[in-house]
């Protein structure tokens, strides 16, 4: 180490097992490490590879150190692979151990979620050749377009060596994905098997530019010279080549290593002069581990050492433990080092596109990146266009195609959830692209392509729009119309036909249409809390007023006839007391009511979501719907009534008498009402509200036509009958006469 500030002048040793993948090998390097004999004291500490641990394992392996990542990101960027291409129909090799079962359960998890499915999952051991080949010429290459393959250099070097024989009885263009686990080795003459991956895409681990390491190959001739045995072994398989050795007798056919042989003639594949995801790995590690003994000893104390068999005094494992968990630094690529309970460090993976050219050189090229610390939606990066595919990009979809927006997926009976179809949404939801069809929130609705939601309208019947202009017209028309009637009769109040049947009532008549005219505002604009508390029960009260006015005057023109009848003991009855109990009384009765209709259950604003497509309906809801319809059945029986006691009295004398004019009236009012409950039913929002301003103006209307216009036609177009010594009234006699002097005994103030 020539670090002048991280363990100066300290060599970290260090001892290669290699296990060959064989169970009793493995155990008994895994039990060496745990013993003392002929080894250094018990390291305690561990940094290792693999090994994924649960949440609730951790606990029990704290000494336990990963030095590569885990390989849960991997599976996702995989995932978002297949997404990305729409393939939802691939087969799944592992290597038949541990990593393969934990990368099938990891993998299989978010299949589900993602709805992607297996055509096949086949697990192999690597010294089962023969099974292999089955496997791959009548299951694996057939089944799938798109295979995944998980397992490690010897499964990589095995399964080359099995398609370069299946190459030779069938075609093979299937698209391999390789996980990062996958390492390349060049056994023998294996280039028809190599070339079946040409196309293939491979996660593998992203590494930090580590210059000096390149450089530190390129110098390995020196050492090798110098005779280190484990560089020249390693030489010796990578060239194929056997280096003299003093008492070393190489075999005939094998040639000699020259001493020329340049790393940089080996291809990528099998050698990369750049530092591979796993030796970069091993080099954080270490760097980890010297950074903790430092903590240990501080800056610029120099611990005891010497050469040969002597180590580094004063230093216990668990001190080792405690400052590894807390190491932070810095590489010499720049990346960031620290120890969590996934790993070393954060995953991140280079895509890349394996291309065989024709010179039997295989050549990875970097095409897309996965980096878990990106943000969401730059985590994933691919470059399509830069792909070179083995023939054409795979369908590898069990559906003919993916649905479209609006659409949403049917699985037939019995086939797997990634054998679907697709079927238009149901009306009222929407999708985009995806497995269902979601309904929209309450103030949204689907558009006409059903692909997303869209704003509804607010609806009420309001001043701007052609409607409310309409009935705001009316309704001031009609009140400029009851305003001046008004006026007339104020202006003629002393004539007859203003005073028969009781001037007062007339005026508490006219009063009472034009609130009622002018209520209908209540009624038009976006309800509020005031308004919807008001506009049915002030509608009611004042046209009960309006009819008990009416009643009234039907009253007294029944009871004024009657009492001019000799003998007959009505005439008591005329005079104000009986006009003022029928105006207050029966007003009264309907004010109780709608006093009780907002004590108990109040109208009150509301949002009408569902009634109409596109639109919210602000509106009033009535609270009690049995007190809304007794008011109006109280407002109808008092319009019955009006009209019986008119009806009854119709055919009085003409000459100032009303009766007639009346019983039109009530007639016009009670079909107005009696049309409304219906047409008010089967309506919705605004058009509802409008029926009821046009009721209300209707029959207001028809009571002031039919009771006032003939009044104010005499009175502005025909003076000479609104007299007392009218032609009419003297043809007819005495006992005519008569019966108008018992009137006008009723009638004058």
């Amino acid at each position: 180490n020539k670090d002048l500030v991280l363990l100066p002048n300290i060599t970290l040793g260090f001892q290669i097992c290699d296990n060959f993948q064989i169970e009793r090998e493995i155990s008994l390097i895994s039990l060496s490490f745990f013993s003392t004999r002929g080894q250094m004291e018990s390291p305690f500490l561990q940094l290792g590879v693999g090994f994924e641990f649960a949440q609730e394992y951790r606990p029990v392996y704290p000494s336990f150190f990963r030095i590569n990542p885990s390989d849960f990101p991997e599976c996702v960027g995989l995932v978002q692979l297949l997404l990305y291409f729409q393939w939802n129909w691939v087969g799944l090799v592992t290597s038949e151990d541990d990593s393969g079962e934990y990368f099938i359960s990891t993998l299989m998890s978010i299949f589900k979620e993602k709805e992607i499915c297996l055509v096949f999952s086949e697990t192999w051991k690597s010294k089962k050749f023969i099974d292999l080949i089955n496997k791959l010429m009548f299951n694996i290459l057939w089944k799938a377009e798109v295979i995944i393959l998980f397992g490690d250099s010897t499964d990589m070097a095995n399964f080359l060596t099995a398609l370069n024989f299946c190459v030779k009885h069938r075609k093979i263009q299937n698209v391999w994905i390789l996980t990062s686990h996958w390492k390349f080795t060049l056994v023998g003459d294996i280039f028809e098997g190599v070339k079946t991956l040409h196309g293939a895409l491979q996660f593998r681990d992203s590494t930090g530019d580590v210059s000096e390491f390149s450089h530190f190959l390129l110098s390995l001739d020196q050492l090798i010279k110098e005779g280190d045995a484990f560089l020249q072994n390693w030489w010796e398989i990578l060239f194929d080549c056997s280096i003299p050795r003093p008492g070393k007798v190489p075999p005939e056919w094998e040639p000699q290593c020259t001493g020329k042989e340049n790393l940089q003639d080996i291809p990528d594949f099998i050698f990369e002069m750049n530092m591979a995801g796993e030796s970069y790995n091993i080099y954080n590690a270490i760097y980890a581990v010297a950074h903790a003994l430092h903590a240990i000893y501080g800056p610029g104390v120099q611990p005891a050492m010497l050469t040969g068999e002597k180590r580094i005094s004063n230093v216990e494992p668990w001190q080792i433990l405690a400052n590894l968990r807390t190491v932070h630094f810095n590489n010499s690529a720049g990346d960031e080092v620290s120890f969590s309970q996934n790993g070393l460090r954060t995953a991140r993976y280079d895509i890349v596109n394996w291309v065989v050219h024709p010179n039997k050189s295989l050549v990875s090229v970097k095409v897309g990146q996965k980096d878990p610390r990106a943000a969401p939606g730059q985590d994933f990066i691919i470059n399509s266009d830069a792909i070179i595919w083995a023939s054409k990009v795979p369908h590898a979809r069990c559906g003919k195609k993916r649905c479209q927006a609006g659409e949403r997926r049917r699985v037939p009976e019995g086939e797997p959830v990634c054998c679907y179809q697709c079927a238009p949404c149901p009306e009222g939801t929407i999708s985009n692209q995806i497995a269902h069809c979601d309904s929209c929130p309450q103030d949204k609705y689907p558009n006409k392509e059903k692909d997303h939601c869209i704003s509804k309208k607010i609806h009420f019947l309001a001043y701007k729009e052609t409607l409310g202009y309409a009935l705001v017209s009316l309704t001031l028309f009609l009140s400029l119309i009851t305003t001046a009637v008004l006026v007339i009769f104020c202006k003629h109040h002393d004539t007859p036909i203003v005073k028969a049947n009781n001037r007062n009532l007339t005026y508490i008549l006219l009063t009472s249409l034009l609130l009622c005219f002018l209520c209908s505002f209540l009624f038009i604009g976006p309800p509020g809390k005031l308004t919807c508390l008001f506009r049915q029960t002030a509608f009611a009260i004042l046209f009960s007023f309006a009819v008990s006015s009416v009643l009234a005057k039907t009253v007294m023109v029944v009871l004024a006839f009657m009492a001019t009848k000799p003998g007959n003991t009505t005439k008591k009855l005329l005079g104000k007391p009986l006009t003022n109990s029928i105006v207050i009384t029966c007003p009264l009765i309907q004010t109780i009511l709608c006093a009780i209709w907002l004590i108990t259950s109040p109208p009150f604003p509301n949002m009408d979501f569902h009634s109409l497509e596109g639109e919210i309906i602000l509106e009033c809801q009535e609270g009690s719907a049995s007190m809304f319809y007794t008011v109006l059945t109280y407002l109808g029986f008092l319009a019955l009534v009006s009209f019986i006691m008119a009806f009854l009295a119709r055919r009085l004398p003409d000459s100032f008498n009303e009766a007639k004019f009346i019983t039109f009236s009530m007639l016009v009012f009670c079909s107005v009402w009696i049309t409304f409950l219906p047409t008010y039913l089967s309506t919705k929002g605004k058009s509802m509200v409008a029926v009821e301003v046009f009721s209300i103006l209707a029959s207001g209307a028809g009571v002031l036509a039919c009771i006032f216009s003939p009044k104010c036609y005499i009175i502005l177009f025909r003076p000479e009958l609104n007299s007392e010594r009218s032609e009419e009234f003297q043809r007819e006699g005495s006992s005519v006469e008569s019966k108008v002097h018992s009137i006008h005994i009723f009638f004058r103030d």
